[in-house]
């Protein structure tokens, strides 16, 4: 692998600095693109603007793997209806942006690999849920299937294309689990709503170990949920942070009218139930270092 020269779109957040820095590791030669200069000297940051559909043409010089996880964080700010314009276009044309430039310029872009959202399948209870599954038709569920979608153009270029839906990234970083975990730290944590929807999880290892595995394995391509094999309902998540941390949760639950009364639309991400399989990662080869939520964040938290 140590021959890959790939470009990564949206590097500077969470995912993109852990897999930027376990790719560089791995010999590979990794450039990003960026609103604006980069600070690691041991990758070449390119400048693009979506808005104005401006990028850097030198960008794809040399490239064969796009890693695309660029796109405005779905819960950073209240959706209105500029923001989810943002939310999508975000998605949507920073790819197609890239696809114009290799429509325009000779490359040797081999593969695309793409984050999509675990949330393409919405609040869907207990079922457990594979790939095949149809989207939910909410505006999350919706922003997934164009997302997906503006990726697949790619197929015009004969491309191998990986998209992996992802599901809530369990991290100290940022994310859901502080704002979990803060009310427990406080005494003051407790499910919400009936806690009984399922979290779809997965350890941000997993998350580097799956990226670098769709760069390894040249036959994979198409869909994969991105998340553990063991998910847990909001319930138990809460009692095994609570049990990690050593708190006790004597909290009543909070009531689902009351996320919904502070979060509007936005509750769905909490409250809504996404149960979603790995067994098609896995089939394809792909073991987990952190299958279950105990031994997660007993690294997380050790």
């Amino acid at each position: 692998m140590d021959n890959k020269n790939i470009l990564i779109t949206g590097g500077t957040g969470l995912i993109g600095k852990h897999l930027t820095n376990a790719l560089l590791e791995k010999g590979c030669k990794v450039s990003l693109l960026s609103r604006k200069a980069g600070d690691n000297p041991k990758v070449k940051t390119y400048t693009w603007d979506v808005d104005k559909q401006e990028i850097d043409p030198d960008c794809i010089t040399g490239i064969d793997t796009i890693i695309h996880l660029a796109g405005a964080g779905i819960a950073d700010k209240p959706w209105t209806d500029e923001r989810k314009k943002e939310i999508v276009d975000s998605r949507t044309k920073s790819i197609r942006l890239i696809y114009d430039l290799m429509r325009k310029k000779s490359h040797q872009v081999k593969t695309v690999i793409s984050a999509s959202g675990i949330n393409y399948y919405g609040d869907s209870g207990d079922k457990l849920l594979e790939e095949s599954d149809l989207p939910a038709n909410d505006f999350v569920g919706n922003c997934c299937v164009e997302w997906e979608k503006a990726v697949d153009e790619g197929v015009e270029f004969g491309l191998r294309i990986v998209k992996y839906r992802t599901g809530v990234v369990l991290t100290q970083e940022g994310g859901a689990l502080p704002k979990l975990a803060t009310p427990v730290k406080l005494y003051v944590g407790s499910p919400l709503g009936n806690g009984k929807q399922w979290v779809p999880w997965i350890h941000p290892q997993d998350v580097t170990d799956m990226y670098l595995y769709a760069l390894e394995s040249t036959e994979l391509a198409g869909a994969f949920n991105m998340v553990a094999p063991n998910p847990v309902t909001n319930k138990a998540l809460t009692k095994a942070v609570a049990k990690q941390l050593e708190k006790p949760l004597w909290a009543p639950n909070v009531p689902a009218f009351l996320i919904k009364l502070l979060f509007g639309e936005m509750a769905s991400l909490v409250l809504g139930s996404t149960r979603a399989s790995a067994q098609k990662i896995q089939d394809n080869g792909f073991t987990f270092r952190y299958p279950d939520v105990e031994s997660a964040l007993k690294e997380i938290y050790g």
